[in-house]
């Protein structure tokens, strides 16, 4: 069987229509969003032939560390943060093909599926986060995203105040130089070029298509008239943004959120174009296609924008999650917690590959033929050196650290840079004393039943709930084999 998975980064759960089945934003979780519907009909094409898991976490956090989840099928937030994929990660593109550089020909001949990656998401070749590529049989990178190192044509171009002068400067710099019509953005190219990857390779047995749209996140600046759809002022505003910020009076809330929403929208809209490709091909037939993103964002709820530095509450950790099976599953829901880590098992099943042991991931084709199956009793999920975040899709618990927040130690022998929130030491004995800066706020318990957005904290209410779910996140940490100072650093020890 074929499988394509589809991770576009950055996508709220509620701005997707197999999630909130045509109720208004502020109907679904949030209460603080607005009062918009989303349309997202090529993702509801695809959830109609699909199993939407409604219960969907993502695991470690943010963009590259849940990269590492779904080519490792590892949690990696308990051992590091951000970082590259490195020789002994037995990445899934390099289970599917074989060792690198190994010939097309012989690799058919082996009877080794095809893998291809096409991607706009500069982090996967960045200093300090790459060689994300390097299992796969093939790649397509569209340059250009956020900041990536690019064009260094000489060009006037419109930068907003606050990345003037930083990396995200190149940004404007590019579409300046590179933007004509919306083709030119960048979830048209993507899609585009996987559309035109499978005209050109639907023929090959059991391939592997990975698609890693930089798409809706930041920076946020869609064509006009898909703004349009969500504030009629498009961008006739007196401070145009292009993501989330503190301070933000009710006008500028109004824009970030709708280019956010428009973003969304054009993503889809393209998305579209790739589903077009499996239609005409009838390779439904015998390709499964995942759909999902790395997290969510903090979008004005809890008055936070972004996903860094605070707990993985509803709107950053709870993700879409939809599976479209030639044979199960179709048209289905399932309650099932679910998480990024699932991925890796599932694909190599899927196309028919051994999984490696010692993965935190399961595979989820058994729960798209029997809606009774078992994936797992709690998920985790959470960035390195912060809070630690457990559910059981009842309950969830945000596990704050100690206040020194130590021992903390990065494994391996990658490093860090330090904007991205550890100052990491000395390398001795597989690893090194790491440091990384906490926010202030407190261990929190919610029950999602009737508090899906989290906003009441029952950690001091219900002593005997909290404790339990404490001793479920004891358990779980030691039975992925957590680093053990975990415990400690989490104030865990003894329960």
């Amino acid at each position: 069987m074929n499988c394509i998975v589809i991770l576009c980064d950055t996508w709220r759960r509620d701005h997707c229509g197999a999630y909130h089945l045509g109720r208004p934003l502020n109907q679904c979780w949030s209460p603080e969003q607005p009062d918009w519907v989303v349309p997202t009909p090529n993702l509801d094409r695809l959830a109609a032939r699909g199993t939407v898991f409604e219960n969907a976490w993502c695991g470690s956090t943010p963009c590259m560390p849940a990269r590492r989840d779904i080519y490792t099928g590892r949690y990696e937030f308990v051992e590091r943060g951000w970082g590259p994929l490195n020789e002994e990660d037995l990445d899934l593109p390099r289970q599917i093909s074989g060792e690198p550089n190994l010939s097309l020909t012989k690799q058919l001949r082996e009877g080794r599926p095809v893998s291809y990656l096409v991607t706009d998401h500069f982090h996967l070749w960045e200093e300090g986060s790459g060689n994300y590529h390097m299992g796969y049989t093939g790649f397509d990178f569209i340059r250009g995203q956020e900041a990536d190192g690019w064009l260094t044509d000489p060009v006037e171009f419109d930068c907003p105040p606050e990345y003037t002068n930083t990396q995200l400067e190149r940004h404007f710099r590019h579409i300046a130089l590179m933007r004509k019509t919306e083709e030119d953005w960048y979830a048209p190219q993507v899609f585009t070029r996987a559309a035109d990857w499978l005209e050109r390779n639907h023929t090959h047995d059991n391939f592997y298509l990975h698609i890693d749209c930089f798409n809706p996140h930041e920076p946020w600046d869609p064509p006009e008239e898909y703004v349009k759809m969500f504030d009629p002022r498009g961008y006739n505003v007196k401070r145009r943004l292009v993501a989330g910020r503190g301070g933000l009076d009710e006008d500028e809330l109004l824009h970030v959120r709708a280019t956010y929403a428009a973003q969304v929208v054009m993503t889809d809209r393209w998305l579209g174009k790739l589903l077009d490709k499996l239609d005409e091909h009838d390779l439904w037939r015998d390709t499964m296609v995942i759909f999902t993103t790395d997290h969510g964002t903090y979008n004005g709820d809890r008055g936070r924008f972004g996903k860094i530095g605070t707990h993985e509450h509803d709107a950053a950790g709870h993700i879409p999650f939809i599976v479209a099976h030639p044979l199960y599953g179709q048209g289905e829901r399932r309650e099932q917690l679910v998480q990024l880590v699932d991925i890796y098992p599932t694909v190599l099943s899927a196309v028919g590959r051994p999984c490696p042991g010692d993965r935190h991931g399961v595979d989820l084709i058994p729960v798209l033929q029997d809606a009774g199956a078992a994936t797992r009793d709690y998920a985790i999920t959470g960035q390195f050196g912060k809070s630690v975040t457990i559910t059981d899709g009842e309950w969830i618990l945000h596990q704050s650290p100690v206040e020194s927040n130590q021992p903390l130690y990065w494994y391996g022998y990658s490093l860090i840079r330090e904007r991205r929130g550890a100052v990491v030491g000395e390398f001795a004995d597989g690893r090194r004393p790491a440091e990384s800066k906490m926010f202030n706020m407190p261990t929190w318990l919610s029950d999602k039943r009737s508090d899906p957005n989290e906003l009441v904290n029952l950690a001091e209410e219900r002593p005997e709930k909290l404790k339990e779910m404490q001793q479920a996140l004891v358990r779980t940490l030691q039975r992925i084999q957590a680093p053990d100072e975990q415990l400690d650093r989490l104030g865990l020890r003894g329960l």
